[in-house]
């Protein structure tokens, strides 16, 4: 099997497959909006059911911020829909966005999701997990990807098996490339929206100076600003 090599800022691979929302072309469905991808090693995991639940408990805070968001399973649709009743039972939540039937492994490849360093993590198929489902200990990767309208790879994450996903980091980061692409700013360590921002380092000062009158610089190569949007 091999992979493209996927970094911040290539297009995203587009793919046809089926979801618990029937068959989608993944450029399609994306559409003008941003794209949340992410994965898991298989159904009826502990982890990934705590985040499925979480995800969808907060379907409003991606849909304020024109974000789809579409899971990932190495499973079939039957399958899928089993652990669905799972995760609306204990997650206390109706899910309602898609989850990939991955089966074949062919989304995880051309995603490169798959760690393949360890020979036996596969299934009687020969096929590899995109985490190790039998030894939760061993750290396979569960990745995030967050694609822009424009269908671009912004930000990538991968966590291990007994790691649970931060969707408060998650959702944090597409304020932050969002704020970003709207005005010529960065975000500073834990920032959070609303707060202030650093001036772009490729803004020069004299357009600094119209752009964020009341910037301050507190090194040359430092300059921060109130949140532009709160004047918007």
């Amino acid at each position: 099997m091999s992979s493209p090599s996927l970094r911040l800022g290539s297009v995203a691979p587009d793919f046809s497959a089926d979801t618990t929302q029937g068959r989608i072309n993944f450029h399609e469905w994306i559409g003008d909006s941003w794209a949340i991808l992410f994965s898991h090693p298989a159904d009826f995991t502990p982890v990934c059911t705590t985040e499925l639940g979480e995800v969808s408990r907060r379907a409003a805070d991606f849909a304020k911020r024109n974000v789809k968001v579409i899971g990932l399973s190495a499973n079939d649709l039957s399958s899928h829909e089993g652990w669905i009743k799972d995760i609306n039972s204990v997650g206390n939540t109706d899910l309602k966005f898609p989850i990939i039937a991955d089966a074949d492994r062919k989304v995880s490849v051309l995603y490169d999701m798959l760690d393949q360093q360890d020979a036996t993590n596969i299934d009687g198929k020969g096929l590899p997990f995109t985490a190790t489902v039998s030894n939760m200990l061993l750290s396979k990767i569960r990745t995030v990807f967050i694609i822009d309208p424009a269908k671009k790879i912004r930000l990538t994450l991968s966590y291990p098996a007994a790691v649970g996903r931060n969707f408060d980091e998650i959702i944090r980061a597409v304020d932050a490339l969002q704020l970003g692409d709207n005005y010529r700013i960065a975000t500073p360590v834990n920032w959070q929206p609303g707060q202030d921002v650093i001036v772009n380092a490729a803004v020069k000062d004299d357009e600094a100076k119209k752009l964020f009158p009341d910037y301050k610089a507190v090194l040359p190569y430092l300059r921060t600003t109130e949140d532009p949007s709160r004047k918007a």
